[in-house]
């Protein structure tokens, strides 16, 4: 792991370009000994983009791996690169958005979801705003974890764990803003089925019951890498009527704003991670 570290570290003084270019070559040898990961990736896309033939899905499931790839190189930015190196490569679009919702001293949630840019655009955030505190999960080990947190931590307002549930309402009434992606299967527990890029999909109640008990705005956040060194940081418009109070059709809200920016970019999806892994009843695993 210190090895690994050590790499992450050192790739932060890369040119751009060559980030760019390392990150095929990475994704290329990905997908050669991870050959089950592809697959994963591969049925993702050929369930989600049913109107594209086998060839497309295999070139959009590489492609995705090659992205993935360069979330290891854009960590390294994230977390050691220069505010200077960094302030120039971010366009934002939305702040308006930002600014309705907080009317009022209100609470923002901002969704968003497992882009492959998603280490690097909270970096990039800070050049707008400070006082955000993004929801994470802890990493396995504990070593990466630490410097995980720590680095964050370095321009980042206090994280939060997504099991402090207490925490995070405390801060959403404080009229402060979270930055949260719940677009993960975690099960069949506080989840119902709502569609995601037409497809079935178990999705966390969790994120109505935190605007619902601390009254906070819901505005889709969304990070796009542009090819030429630059990334979009884009505010979607506030959620309307929501919560509903009707766990499905508010899980359906967050997916419809989640796939919005996947459809935008789909190569820039975390296809990798299996999303559909719990079905509904009767339906057989999409992974066997």
């Amino acid at each position: 792991m210190w090895f690994g570290l050590t790499l992450l570290r050192l790739s932060a003084l890369l040119p751009y370009r060559s980030m760019l270019w390392l990150s095929h070559r990475l994704g290329g040898f990905v997908s050669r000994v991870l050959p089950k990961r592809r697959r994963i990736a591969e049925t993702n896309v050929r369930l989600c983009m049913p109107q594209l033939s086998e060839k497309e899905v295999e070139q959009l499931a590489r492609a995705s791996i090659d992205s993935a790839a360069m979330s290891f190189f854009e960590t390294a930015l994230a977390w050691w690169g220069s505010d200077k190196r960094l302030r120039k490569m971010v366009i934002f679009e939305g702040t308006e958005n930002i600014d309705e919702a907080r009317k009022g001293g209100k609470g923002v949630i901002m969704l968003g979801g497992h882009y492959t840019t998603l280490e690097i655009s909270g970096r990039l955030l800070t050049f707008f705003m400070k006082d955000f505190h993004p929801v994470y999960m802890a990493a396995k080990n504990e070593l990466y974890n630490t410097v995980m947190i720590r680095r964050r931590e370095k321009t980042i307002s206090t994280l939060l764990e997504n099991s402090e549930m207490r925490k995070i309402i405390a801060t959403l009434k404080k009229g402060e803003a979270i930055w949260y992606a719940p677009d993960q299967d975690f099960g069949r527990k506080g989840s119902v089925f709502a569609p995601f890029m037409d497809v079935q999909t178990s999705t966390i109640v969790a994120t109505s019951k935190l605007a619902k008990l601390s009254g906070a705005a819901v505005v889709p956040f969304y990070s796009e890498r542009l090819g030429n060194g630059q990334y979009v940081v884009r505010f979607g418009k506030m959620l309307d009527g929501f919560p509903s109070g009707d766990d499905v059709n508010d899980a359906t809200m967050i997916n419809r704003a989640i796939e919005e920016q996947v459809r935008r970019a789909p190569e820039q999806y975390l296809w990798l991670h299996r999303r559909f892994k719990t079905r509904p009843e009767g339906e057989p695993n999409i992974y066997s």
